[in-house]
């Protein structure tokens, strides 16, 4: 099973920054390989469905959901094999817990997340 730990995760006032990380446990040879896979950052926000808000294909394309186009950059250091997910000028509409997965997801995989709140 693969082990994804997300963290970087806060509280933040509107128009602040936060980065979040996803490490992916396991070595190179049993482990997962964030590099070998499209990779994607999903919130979920109370009383609603969780979404995907950007994703890295393999060959490094990035897109992002509407609403944080501009704001958030997702990026990996595949020597790290750690994904991130740069989100700038926070908005009290990004409050959500914050995973990291595949993309598409696979639900096996879904780790703690880490809570992103943004509030004054």
């Amino acid at each position: 099973q693969v082990q994804l730990v997300e963290s970087g995760g806060g509280l933040v006032q509107p128009g602040g920054s936060l980065r979040l990380s996803c490490a992916a446990s396991g070595s190179i040879f049993s482990g997962f390989i964030i590099s070998y896979n499209a990779m994607g950052w999903y919130r979920q926000a109370p009383g609603k469905e969780r979404e995907l808000v950007a994703r890295v294909t393999r060959g490094d394309s990035t897109d992002y959901a509407d609403s944080v186009k501009g704001r958030f950059t997702i990026s990996r250091d595949n020597a790290k094999n750690t994904v991130y997910l740069q989100m700038n000028n926070l908005k009290p509409e990004d409050t959500a817990v914050y995973y990291c997965n595949k993309s598409p997801p696979n639900n096996n995989d879904w780790g703690q997340g880490t809570q992103v709140t943004v509030s004054s």
